[in-house]
């Protein structure tokens, strides 16, 4: 990881601090471009929301447990 990447991570630093959340695991497949972020190990969800712009909201009794974000390179600024 470069200085221009850890940047990056720092200036993410104030929106992942304003999550309700104090635990949230990343994971990005790039061959399939969809980023996978995770508010509970091991989260078992029972249920599934597909949103209007491809994102995928898990939930495990009505908690929500993990977002899939797919097409996830298009959503660069």
């Amino acid at each position: 990881m470069g200085e221009a990447d850890i940047k990056k991570v720092i200036e993410l630093v104030p929106g992942i601090l304003g999550l309700m959340q104090t635990k949230v695991w990343t994971f990005y497949d790039k061959e399939a471009d969809v980023l996978y972020m995770d508010f509970k190990k091991p989260g078992h969800a029972d249920d599934t929301e597909l949103t209007d712009d491809n994102i995928l909201i898990r939930y495990e009794n009505e908690e929500v447990v993990g977002i899939t974000v797919m097409n996830a390179s298009k959503r660069r600024k």
